[in-house]
């Protein structure tokens, strides 16, 4: 069975990162990904997103019509992507930029969660899209939050390694309020 996500926020707000770490996680766990990064002209600012699709066979295609999940960091993603998210789904919502605004559906989950502000309390506040990655797999389980670690440690020690211990607390406390289910 297949399950895919949406990232999608602004640029320079690490959901390409967080979307590798993701597939990562899931090869980690012996399951088949891909993973489809999409972003405009200005990386930084401008909007950005990935899909991660995940297996436990091969993927026939990386076409997605309708998303199992989707993480949105600000309204305009919120507005694009929430719509295509199918019945039964889950948003995670950056509450800290998306106040008001929800999905209006009723037949998915949406959790929203102060992200930039769980990231800050867990050293770097740049780290909102670890905090949804957290609660996204305490949510639905398609990977295991130790294949992430180890996937975190990969790519943090290479890209930044001084912010590893921050993305390692970062996601904990996504984890711990995605199991939750509440805004934290």
């Amino acid at each position: 069975m297949d399950h895919s996500v949406v990232l999608s926020g602004f640029g320079g707000q690490g959901l390409l990162f967080t979307g590798q770490v993701l597939a990562r996680a899931a090869i980690k766990d012996d399951l088949e990904v891909f993973w489809i990064p999409s972003y405009g002209p200005e990386m930084r600012g401008g909007t950005a997103s990935c899909t991660v699709i995940i297996g436990d066979e091969p993927i026939g295609s990386p076409v997605v019509d309708r998303f199992d999940a989707a993480i949105v960091m600000n309204l305009p993603s919120l507005r694009k992507f929430g719509p295509k998210v199918a019945g039964g789904g889950l948003v995670i919502v950056n509450a800290s930029l998306v106040s008001s605004q929800t999905t209006a559906r009723h037949d998915l989950t949406e959790l929203r969660l102060a992200c930039t502000d769980l990231a800050a309390r867990g050293g770097d506040d740049q780290l909102v899209t670890v905090v949804a990655l957290g609660a996204l797999v305490a949510r639905l389980g398609w990977v295991t939050p130790d294949s992430v670690r180890a996937a975190l440690r990969e790519m943090a020690s290479k890209k930044r390694p001084e912010v590893l211990e921050a993305d390692l607390a970062v996601f904990e406390a996504g984890l711990h309020a995605g199991r939750l289910g509440v805004a934290a």
